[in-house]
């Protein structure tokens, strides 16, 4: 009698999620160099080959974790705060949906912006998606301007993006690491340090020094 594992017929899409599912859980823990396939496998309940002939290599198969993971994130940040909600409604809730997407996958998270940040090229995948999202934020706070009547400049419309992200990638990074907390108590704290400044800026007002 044949010792070979019999796997169960699963459509194509299902079994590729069952598959970035396991990888990401693997690369979150070990890192894009330690991971193995056959630990990747075996998470997945599939054989080594099935997982190469489906997503291809390692290196393809993390680049893979990284689009479904970044996809995953977008979609839930801009899905969440509709056109015609007031300015910091729609803030509020494009913040509540990203700390709830990493308090729900922290390894996704950790796949995004602890492994990938610096391994070539998984870097620049990671500054293609971040670019993305400050497109997503940016558009946000310039609908938010438009709808008050107020314009600012692309340069300056996209260095508060920037800043917006970064403030909140680096918040994500301590929700990651304590699971104790709530993501939206932190994206309540998040909400009143940016608001201070967001508000304003729909105010019109700025700051500048004296010399």
């Amino acid at each position: 009698m044949s010792t070979a594992p019999a796997f169960r017929r699963l459509p194509r899409a299902v079994r590729e999620q069952q598959m970035l599912d396991a990888a990401v859980k693997v690369f979150s823990r070990r890192g894009f160099h330690a991971a193995s396939m056959d630990e990747i496998a075996e998470d997945a309940g599939i054989s080594k080959p099935m997982v190469y002939a489906y997503l291809g290599t390692k290196e393809e198969l993390f680049v893979a974790c990284l689009h479904r993971e970044g996809t995953r994130m977008t979609h839930a940040i801009a899905g969440a705060a509709a056109p015609e909600l007031p300015a910091d409604e729609r803030l509020w809730r494009g913040l509540r949906a990203f700390f709830g997407f990493v308090g729900a996958h922290r390894d996704g998270w950790a796949v995004l912006y602890r492994q990938a940040r610096g391994e070539q090229p998984f870097a620049g995948e990671l500054a293609g998606m971040r670019a993305r999202l400050v497109e997503v934020v940016a558009g946000m706070l310039d609908h938010a301007l438009r709808a008050e009547g107020r314009e600012i400049g692309e340069t300056d419309l996209e260095v508060v993006a920037y800043a917006l992200v970064g403030a909140t990638e680096s918040l994500a990074d301590w929700l990651a690491d304590h699971p104790e907390a709530d993501p939206e108590k932190t994206a309540t704290r998040m909400m009143n340090v940016a608001w201070m400044g967001a508000g304003q800026l729909l105010l019109g007002a700025t700051w500048r020094p004296e010399r």
